[in-house]
């Protein structure tokens, strides 16, 4: 638990909330009892709750799995009172770590976030989180410009796999961040105690962040339905190419199975009898293909 406090506005944040945070927070502030259980259960869908006394909002992170090479939802509940803000999350979020050390380390910094109230210290904070997937957003789309670059080089097949790891990354964004669009809209456009008519909060932001995910959505589709379609083509010609050559022997099989079938094979007595057949198997290969070319089948 850090808690940042300064003047009338306390900021406490709770990473992986243990049953001492849950106590400290019943025993000091008058907290509705199903807000602070909120904090210990996972919520699967983003929402916003009034209870007496607070607002509850649970809203969702989009994190990265460096491992695994995509997005994941990062549950950040929040709780609102008239001078206080409650941040828990259970996944570390660098962002706000970063932001709490510049408080505690600057008088300057505090001063300047909670000069106001809490919904003003929450509208920075959404903000800084928010603006952290610009950067990764921006990785995106240079990983699309990568592969559209190596699929037009002629490395579709290599492309296939990072067409499908990027992909899931941009699906998981935006299952991540749909869900909770309409949770940011009716905060700006209801009425809450604890917020601030003027206080419009990320709409612009969420905007934003929406319109590039839109987009990468569609790069990527395309990217994939070029690379599919130049593979394609590929293999095509790759059986074309094995079906001539298939056309082309199968004759001289029929000719060489004729020979073995009769009880004696012309020019057997010949010493020249070898290049004798093979120039004979050698005039039915170019009449084949002489036919196929005449017939434009290639």
């Amino acid at each position: 638990m850090e808690i940042v406090k300064t003047g009338h506005l306390i900021w406490i944040d709770i990473h992986n909330a243990e049953p001492s945070d849950i106590t400290f927070l019943q025993e000091n502030f008058d907290i509705h009892p199903l807000a602070i259980e909120e904090l210990t259960t996972p919520t699967y869908h983003p929402k916003v709750v009034q209870f007496d006394g607070c607002l509850f909002l649970s809203v969702h992170i989009p994190l990265f799995d460096t491992v695994l090479r995509t997005t994941y939802p990062g549950e950040l509940d929040i709780i609102l009172t008239r001078d206080a803000l409650i941040t828990s999350h259970k996944h570390a979020i660098y962002q706000l770590s970063s932001f709490l050390q510049e408080l505690s380390g600057s008088r300057n910094k505090r001063e300047q976030y909670f000069s106001k109230t809490p919904a003003h210290l929450l509208y920075h904070v959404l903000d800084i989180l928010l603006n952290s997937c610009f950067p990764r957003l921006r990785h995106v789309m240079d990983n699309l410009d990568h592969i559209e670059t190596q699929v037009f080089a002629g490395h579709e097949k290599e492309m296939v796999l990072e067409i499908s790891v990027v992909k899931r990354d941009v699906l998981n964004f935006r299952r991540t961040l749909k869900p909770q669009r309409s949770i940011l809209e009716s905060l700006s456009q209801k009425e809450h105690p604890f917020i601030p008519h003027e206080l419009k909060l990320m709409i612009g932001t969420n905007i934003r962040i929406w319109n590039i995910l839109e987009s990468a959505k569609e790069t990527v589709e395309a990217l994939e339905a070029t690379n599919n379609s130049l593979l394609s083509n590929k293999l095509d010609l790759t059986m074309k190419v094995l079906t001539i050559f298939s056309a082309v022997l199968l004759p001289m099989t029929v000719y060489t199975n004729m020979l073995a079938m009769s009880a004696s094979i012309p020019f057997g007595d010949h010493p020249d009898a070898f290049w004798i057949h093979f120039c004979f198997m050698l005039l039915i290969a170019s009449g084949t293909v002489i036919v196929f070319r005449w017939r434009k089948w290639f």
